[in-house]
C-alpha cells in the first residue's frame, strides 16, 4: 500500500536535509496520514486520509 491520502492523493515529497555544515543528504516528508472509518457512497470503508482532509470536513467520519 503506497503512502498517499485516497481523497487527495498527497503523496511523499524528496529533498535535501541540510546540516550545519551544508553538507546535504537525500531525505523524505511523509504527509500525515490516519487510518479513518469513512462514509463513501453510502458505504463505511477503512481509508488512509491526510489530517487536513479531515479538517477541511472532505471526509465524513463514521462514529460507530
Amino acid at each position: 500500500m503506497s503512502i498517499k491520502c485516497e481523497i487527495c492523493n498527497k503523496t511523499s515529497v524528496v529533498g535535501f536535509q541540510v546540516s550545519h555544515s551544508m553538507r546535504h543528504t537525500k531525505r523524505r516528508w511523509q504527509p500525515n496520514l490516519q487510518k479513518v472509518r469513512a462514509k463513501i457512497n453510502g458505504q463505511v470503508k477503512r481509508i488512509n486520509v491526510c489530517t487536513r482532509c479531515l479538517r477541511s470536513n472532505k471526509v465524513q467520519k463514521v462514529v460507530s
